[in-house]
């Protein structure tokens, strides 16, 4: 993903977040693998954590709880994308025959937030910043490097993107069946189709990517630490990559990236 900018431009992945039912286990399994550090927030914030690394925000950790009648969200990493008026970008998702699924509302004075799903069945979240403008640090090992939409629907969820969000899709040079999400004419993400190694039932997806230093060695952590290895690591146009999941179900890929100047 692009480098940390304030603010991140409009369509560009700025955040992630996990809702998991114990809260504090899926805090103390990020540490572990990633060398994160967080707590359960204040009441006034949900109990929301943010996660740092190096000091400076990474990923947020909530509680997977009922809300004002609402069942309790399902435990996966959700990736939200910048926007200039949460509002506005709401709106543009209904009208582009998307759904939103929260409806638009403050977080205290760190930004406006909603979430929502593209035709496809793929949940992501819009952030408008305030306060907060998203993730402090990306590309280093234990923080977020990519965003992938596994789609059941390429040119469905490429129209819908392009018109809610204003986020341009392209193949990817080298890659089969593979497309690059970009804001500006710069990557910010890929999107491909749902892949027949996933199980038949598996929705559309945002899949979020955290770089490691060394991939072998953090599947290894992740499976000592109570997760699981979904696809061992394998060599790709990318890098070296995995794709794991926490404890509690979460899933996730970890990647070591090739050298920028190798491809």
């Amino acid at each position: 993903m692009p480098e940390v900018t304030a603010p991140y431009q409009p369509g560009t992945p700025c955040w992630i977040d996990l809702a998991a039912p114990d809260q504090q286990a899926a805090i103390d399994f990020y540490a572990q693998v990633f060398g994160w550090t967080g707590e359960i927030g204040p009441p006034e914030t949900g109990g929301y954590a943010v996660c740092e690394l190096n000091g400076k925000p990474v990923a947020g950790i909530m509680a997977a709880v009922e809300m004002g009648g609402q069942p309790a969200p399902p435990t996966v990493w959700t990736t939200y994308l910048a926007a200039a008026d949460a509002d506005a970008t709401s709106e543009a998702v209904r009208g582009a025959d998307g759904t939103v699924l929260m409806p638009v509302m403050d977080v205290m004075t760190l930004g406006r937030m909603c979430i929502a799903a593209d035709p496809t069945g793929a949940v992501f979240g819009i952030w408008q910043p305030r306060d907060f403008p998203g993730a402090g640090i990306v590309n280093e090992h234990g923080a977020l490097i990519w965003n992938e939409l596994n789609t059941t629907d390429p040119s469905a969820a490429a129209a819908f993107y392009k018109s809610a969000l204003g986020i341009e899709s392209a193949p990817m040079e080298g890659a089969d069946n593979y497309y690059s999400l970009q804001v500006n004419d710069r990557p910010v993400g890929g999107m491909q189709p749902m892949s027949e190694q996933m199980p038949a039932d598996t929705p559309s997806h945002w899949l979020a990517y955290f770089s490691v230093a060394d991939a072998d060695a953090t599947v290894e952590k992740v499976t000592a630490a109570g997760g699981a290895a979904l696809q061992r690591p394998f060599d790709m146009i990318a890098g070296r990559m995995a794709v794991v999941s926490d404890p509690q179900g979460a899933t996730f890929a970890v990647i070591t990236p090739k050298p920028m100047n190798q491809g």
